[in-house]
């Protein structure tokens, strides 16, 4: 499938999921809430995971309309990860604007996510009522497993940005990858959406080692953009990684080829908070990336985990890789390793 075929299929299980999102959310209600939670929805974005919830339980035999709530859920739990990540990393920008906490303040914002995900768990409860009590209670549980890896996750990059953890190597960043990653954008949703495809209990993890590969390409790229990408396309800060000292699959390899006394310069960056940290440091430090070759090293990186998601993927979808979403599926690692935003 072309990338021009994958960003239609994109484009339209995104304008699915986002509808059906917005169309539940109250209207009404205390100000400073049920309005906010749209903002993000409304804002442009890839509709990466609800896509491959719709393709997964396409491809697997279901109904768009089958899986159209396991695909809003999986947007609303994302929804609310990008509002308190944002809290967390102290963003300036998402998706082309100040973020939420930017523009309404701290408490405004952790409410408004706090309110995303118990939307999110008010969709999983209405699956009792739409696909029986025991599918229902297998998507309940494979959120909780889901937000356990994520949190999880998260728990070891602030942990290595908290501590100044530099000790690290490759691997160090693809088992942080896979839990924070992979786990709720790439394998969550294609489980879901097999398991409302199908209905069986077992069998809804032949996508993973797809998911994992699929999740850690695209978390790669999203660490490039952070440093070469344009603004206006990328839509968050440039360099942002930088600012907050996010420890990357670029910076770990450059703490691993680096001189010693631009080892002891980094080290003596990254000690610091992100609001002692200078414009001309992090200028200091965007260049040294680009100049061992970095973000170059990193994306040849993430194409071979592109490669190999794509042999995943066919081995697990057997005939159903002739399918339209077969062939989307298959499209998706190289759509996420050429990706602009």
């Amino acid at each position: 499938m072309t990338g021009s075929h994958v960003t239609q299929m994109l484009e339209r299980y995104r304008a699915l999921a986002i509808d059906a999102l917005l169309a539940g959310v109250p209207s009404g209600g205390p100000h400073y809430l049920y309005d906010l939670v749209s903002e993000y929805p409304r804002r442009w974005g890839k509709g990466l995971r609800a896509a491959l919830c719709l393709a997964a339980c396409r491809a697997f035999g279901g109904t768009p309309s089958v899986g159209l709530n396991a695909a809003v859920t999986v947007e609303l739990f994302h929804n609310a990860f990008l509002i308190h990540d944002d809290i967390q990393d102290e963003s300036e920008q998402r998706r082309g604007a100040q973020t939420l906490h930017g523009e309404y303040g701290v408490g405004v914002a952790l409410n408004v996510g706090n309110m995303t995900n118990l939307l999110a768990l008010q969709r999983l409860a209405a699956n009792r009522r739409a696909l029986g009590s025991g599918i229902a209670w297998r998507l309940f549980e494979e959120t909780q497993l889901m937000l356990r890896h994520s949190l999880e996750g998260q728990a070891i990059e602030v942990g290595w940005i908290r501590d100044n953890v530099c000790d690290l190597d490759a691997d160090d960043y693809y088992r942080m990858c896979l839990k924070k990653t992979s786990w709720y954008t790439c394998i969550y949703p294609c489980r879901t959406g097999i398991l409302v495809a199908t209905g069986q209990h077992d069998a809804i993890d032949v996508l993973d080692r797809y998911g994992w590969y699929l999740g850690a390409a695209f978390q790669i790229q999203d660490d490039a953009l952070n440093l070469v990408g344009d603004f206006a396309r990328y839509g968050k800060e440039i360099a942002g990684d930088l600012w907050e000292g996010k420890r990357t699959l670029i910076l770990i390899d450059f703490m691993r080829r680096c001189t010693g006394d631009e080892r002891e310069r980094l080290l003596e960056f990254l000690r610091r908070t992100r609001t002692q940290r200078t414009a001309a440091e992090v200028r200091w430090l965007h260049g040294r990336l680009l100049a061992y070759d970095c973000v170059e090293s990193a994306r040849r990186s993430a194409r071979d985990l592109a490669a190999a998601a794509i042999r995943e993927g066919r081995r697990a979808l057997g005939p159903a890789a002739e399918t339209e979403d077969g062939r989307f599926l298959l499209g998706l690692p190289e759509y996420v390793v050429e990706r602009s935003r």
